[in-house]
């Protein structure tokens, strides 16, 4: 059922590459999963190893993949009001 409901739900971008990274993003989340139920149903040492490797490995693309997707798609930056306090104003005797 989570197939189809990924495949329903998935968000396309104008820009091709964009998308492309998108979806390599939503692929790499699902094979993340993949691993932590792998990991978490193991009782072999050296399945418990193996899923280890892999979960460390898929979060490394996993984080390269958000960090390609920042550089394509920055954040808009955030307007900051800064008040000064009262304490940090010039003194006007001064």
């Amino acid at each position: 059922m989570p197939v189809l409901k990924t495949y329903f739900n998935r968000t396309t971008y104008e820009d091709p590459e964009l998308n492309s990274l998108m979806n390599d993003i939503e692929m790499t989340k699902r094979a993340l999963q993949i691993a932590y139920d792998g990991f978490d149903n193991a009782t072999d040492p050296d399945l418990i190893d193996c899923y280890i490797y892999e979960v460390n490995s898929v979060l490394k693309r996993y984080k390269f993949l958000l960090e390609q997707a920042a550089k394509l798609r920055p954040l808009p930056e955030e307007k900051h009001n800064f008040v000064t306090p009262d304490i940090l104003a010039p003194c006007a005797d001064s």
